[in-house]
């Protein structure tokens, strides 16, 4: 799923026209400058099996980054990103509870979730590899993510706009997330592995 940029905007006629959305094979205008996240065009979801036979789709509602560019591709890139623990929704309360408490995130201590790059791998044109250290539960660990490039557009208000598609997989016992549950079946409740998906749209700093 590639994050696309673009806005439809009703003209004097009544009919729409599309906000620049540019081929990201031969477009790269990134450059030396600053990139900020645009929540309100953004999501940051965690997924994990139940049961082991399907899977639960969870969200951080806050979270904010940064992601600072020196070239017109992403190489010697740096990111950061944070997302406040107590944000989470997985759309059920009671759930959601749980996974604020001292058995899972442990919010009250730990209310931030946090990632810092060390190094952009370029892959291919739209692909990159990204190295950092994620800090989850007080424990800080070195992570490799899967970066999509979407490609930058210009909004109608000006604003210059980058997208991309951030994909990894993390096991939570890595990070002291240790809880464990086993029905009367034999089946466990929740898998190790998390897979985060994120779609974020920057905002270059004018």
């Amino acid at each position: 799923m590639l994050l696309i940029i673009s806005e439809l905007v009703p003209d004097s006629r009544n009919d729409f026209r599309q906000i620049s959305n540019l081929n990201p094979q031969n477009h790269y205008i990134m450059a030396t400058a600053n990139w900020t996240v645009d929540p309100s065009h953004s999501e940051v979801q965690f997924k994990v099996k139940h049961l082991v036979i399907s899977t639960v789709t969870g969200s951080f509602k806050s979270f904010s980054g940064t992601l600072d560019t020196i070239s017109d591709d992403l190489v010697g890139a740096k990111a950061s990103f944070s997302a406040d623990i107590n944000s989470i929704d997985t759309g059920m309360e009671q759930r959601d509870t749980h996974l604020k408490s001292a058995e899972f995130f442990d919010a009250d201590n730990h209310p931030t979730l946090t990632f810092v790059s060390s190094n952009f791998k370029k892959l291919n044109d739209t692909q990159y590899s990204v190295e950092g250290s994620l800090t989850l539960h007080g424990v800080t660990k070195a992570v490799i993510l899967k970066a999509e490039y979407g490609g930058t557009a210009t909004d109608f208000y000006g604003n210059e706009k980058a997208g991309f598609e951030i994909t990894g997989t993390i096991n939570r016992k890595d990070f002291g997330l240790v809880w464990s549950a086993v029905t009367e079946a034999g089946n466990i409740v929740v898998s190790d592995d998390v897979k985060l998906l994120l779609n974020l749209q920057y905002t270059k700093s004018k």
